[in-house]
């Protein structure tokens, strides 16, 4: 375990770094704020004790800016002149314990080993979410790598993501996976397909209604991102929103409010939002039907998912994940190595969704073994 000590004061420094060592801590030190977070951003810390009262950079400063940039570690506070309110004030911010000097051996050792506890259920909770993950994300290729490289480093962070790609390549699974491994997965991850709600009724839907805001409405109604507040919204087909919902979606994410139809009063909410589309964007803002100041809030990360036909190389292992689902465990049903040739050399216009109905249907049209014959029967592989 890795520990970091920030005090300016050079004699509890050491103190504490001597105590630690010998109870077989990896100990480091830091004498102001500063030089803490120049540490943190370099080495991975699993528990760092802080002063408050330090020159420079006070010790909730700190604690912000390792919060900001997500840290893993469980953070002590330190103070010789606490009170309840400072501890409460620290514990709000993202600490995970406050001690008060003259420092005790007996709090400090208990503090460390619950420090630690949490730190190991944490990387476990971490390990399993990345094994969720893995399991949604099938495929060993280059652009399956990639794209889990790219949801590792934003998932921890709020930056709004845009999401790209043909019809049926996966995009919700990566909204999804985003939402996963973030720090709202605890609250709601809501989804929206623009494209299925009538655009008259899109306002009502993602910001809500008061009663007796128009005939249908017989009570008052929260919308999609008061549903989701605390946790994330995924805005689906985005690209086939009407132009009035995208300015209204333009002013939540710039002032975090909203106004349900019917109402002038402001409701405050928190949400991360992520969007998907499978237009060209930049595009429809020249053709007049998307908001260009919109199209940049939304792309702060882009992420473009590559159809089945420029990752054929995860074909066996989609089949092997797709056969299961259609199948009972045990089952003998498989498919030939030539079958599995044939749909590799296929061109995939639906793409993942394509790939599955035609698993399902070989499974019921085709032999025990599926073989090349049956994939040259019943699928269309020209």
């Amino acid at each position: 375990m890795n520990v970091l000590v920030v005090d300016d004061e050079r004699a509890i420094r050491n103190s504490l770094k001597e105590i630690l060592t010998d109870e077989g801590y990896d100990v480091d030190t830091a004498e102001d704020g500063v030089q803490a977070v120049e540490k943190a951003g370099k080495q991975k810390f699993d528990v760092i004790f802080c002063d408050i009262k330090m020159p420079n950079m006070d010790g909730l400063e700190v604690l912000d800016t390792l919060v900001g940039n997500g840290t893993d570690a469980a953070v002590v506070m330190i103070s010789g002149h606490g009170d309840i309110s400072t501890a409460v004030e620290c514990i709000k911010k993202g600490a995970f314990d406050f001690v008060e000097k003259p420092l005790d051996l007996n709090r400090v050792l208990i503090t460390i080993k619950n420090a630690t506890d949490r730190v190991h259920l944490t990387k476990q909770n971490k390990a399993l979410k990345k094994k969720v993950c893995g399991v949604d994300m099938i495929g060993e290729s280059e652009p399956m790598k990639h794209i889990r490289d790219i949801i590792a480093k934003v998932a921890p962070s709020d930056a709004r993501v845009l999401i790209t790609g043909p019809n049926g390549s996966g995009k919700e699974l990566v909204a999804r996976n985003l939402h996963l491994l973030s720090k709202r997965s605890a609250m709601p991850l809501i989804e929206v397909n623009c494209a299925a709600i009538p655009s008259e009724l899109i306002e009502s839907e993602l910001f809500g209604h008061e009663k007796g805001s128009f005939t249908s409405a017989i009570k008052q109604h929260k919308g999609k991102f008061e549903q989701a507040d605390g946790g994330t919204l995924f805005l689906d087909e985005i690209g086939d929103m009407s132009l009035a919902a995208q300015a209204k979606v333009l002013r939540v994410l710039q002032e975090k409010k909203l106004s349900r139809v019917g109402s002038d009063k402001d409701i405050e909410v928190d949400v991360r939002v992520i969007a998907a589309t499978n237009k060209n964007l930049e595009k429809e803002i020249e053709k007049g039907n998307f908001r260009e100041d919109l199209y940049h809030r939304l792309s702060v990360i882009p992420i473009k998912v590559p159809s089945l036909d420029e990752r054929r190389d995860d074909i066996p292992l989609l089949v092997d994940f797709f056969l299961k689902k259609y199948t009972e465990p045990g089952s003998a049903r498989r498919f030939s190595p030539e079958a599995i040739e044939l749909l590799k050399q296929k061109s995939w216009p639906g793409n993942i969704r394509e790939l599955d109905n035609v698993v399902d249907r070989l499974l019921i049209l085709g032999d025990e073994v599926i073989s090349a014959r049956n994939v040259k029967d019943f699928v269309n592989v020209l």
